[in-house]
């Protein structure tokens, strides 16, 4: 429990820190997601990530108009979610802590994925055609070069 809370507090300080420090998306939930799926039980550890996404949003999010509902927020929700169950994979001993950057980096694509199909899908902001969708991912990867992937790969060093 204590372990869960912690991780939360981590998540949503590196939230509130993110955008005041000019990195946006310089986040390590899918760390934090990583290393909750493989230190907590199944059932609690999708919660962690799930909560501090929430929170952050929430706090982060207060003065604009949008919602913490809409579809590429969920859609984040639920990828951090699913990425918890990679962190059981870590604890396969013939492959050792060789293991983890490849975890990182692939909870980190994940997401990058998921969140930009999502906003993609919406079609307020692109066109729902194979251009838009090229167009999403495109504007996507700065923000998954210089602050998704980063901070996933550190934080899972770290944690």
């Amino acid at each position: 429990m204590l372990t869960g809370i912690v991780l939360v507090v981590v998540a949503v300080v590196f939230r509130f820190a993110s955008p005041e420090l000019g990195t946006w998306n310089f986040v390590p939930m899918g760390a934090v997601a990583l290393y909750a799926g493989a230190r907590l039980r199944r059932r609690w550890a999708w919660i962690v990530p799930v909560v501090a996404m929430i929170l952050g949003d929430l706090v982060v999010d207060h003065a604009r108009t949008s919602s913490w509902t809409e579809g590429w927020r969920l859609m984040g929700y639920a990828t951090f979610g699913v990425t918890t169950l990679l962190g059981p994979l870590s604890r396969i001993r013939r492959f050792g802590p060789w293991l983890l950057p490849v975890l990182s980096v692939a909870g980190s694509t994940l997401f990058f994925l998921t969140s930009n199909f999502a906003v993609w899908a919406e079609g307020q902001w692109y066109p729902l055609t194979l251009a838009g969708l090229s167009e999403s991912y495109a504007q996507g990867l700065p923000f998954f070069w210089k602050g998704t992937l980063p901070a996933d790969f550190i934080g899972t060093a770290l944690l």
